[in-house]
């Protein structure tokens, strides 16, 4: 979906009249949004803009922070590595990764009490968790497993 289709499929859902007055931005420009900028009419949304911020930068640190406003989180997709890795010891990477974080949580347990520093390791291996899990979905989807090797390499080379 290109994000001048995403912004007129969200303006069906609110009135393009208050997201000018809430902006403090013309009425025309807001409509200007939905329309594909290569046609002349349109106007450089601020999809667009992230967009171009992002490949300018090169720092997914701006998608974690409109993941998180968003309630979310970041995750890349896997870059496709050509020599495809049976699926079982795949699976057994996720596995791991899931019994670390158990591991993790349950020492910080043992006191029936969970400080902040614990919190912030639970913290940790969750994101690690929920990156390598998306990346073995991805990598279902591609019949594709190496760049899940990748990942954990890299992951304990700086262990």
């Amino acid at each position: 979906m290109q994000s001048h289709e995403l912004l007129r499929d969200v303006l069906q859902k609110i009135s393009a009249k208050q997201v000018s007055a809430e902006l403090g931005l013309s009425l025309s420009l807001i409509y200007k949004w939905a329309e594909p900028a290569a046609e002349g009419s349109g106007a450089a949304n601020p999809l667009d803009r992230i967009e171009q911020l992002l490949k300018l930068t090169g720092d997914r640190r701006l998608a974690q922070w409109v993941c998180e406003r968003a309630g979310g989180f970041f995750i890349a997709n896997p870059k496709a590595n050509p020599q495809a890795i049976h699926l079982i010891p795949a699976t057994n990477t996720i596995v791991q990764e899931f019994a670390d974080m158990l591991a993790v949580i349950a020492a910080a347990a043992t006191d029936s009490t969970i400080t902040p520093a614990e919190a912030k390791d639970i913290r940790s291996r969750w994101e690690d968790l929920k990156s390598v899990t998306e990346g073995f979905v991805r990598c279902c989807e591609a019949g594709n497993f190496g760049p899940i090797y990748q990942n954990l390499a890299g992951r304990m080379a700086k262990a």
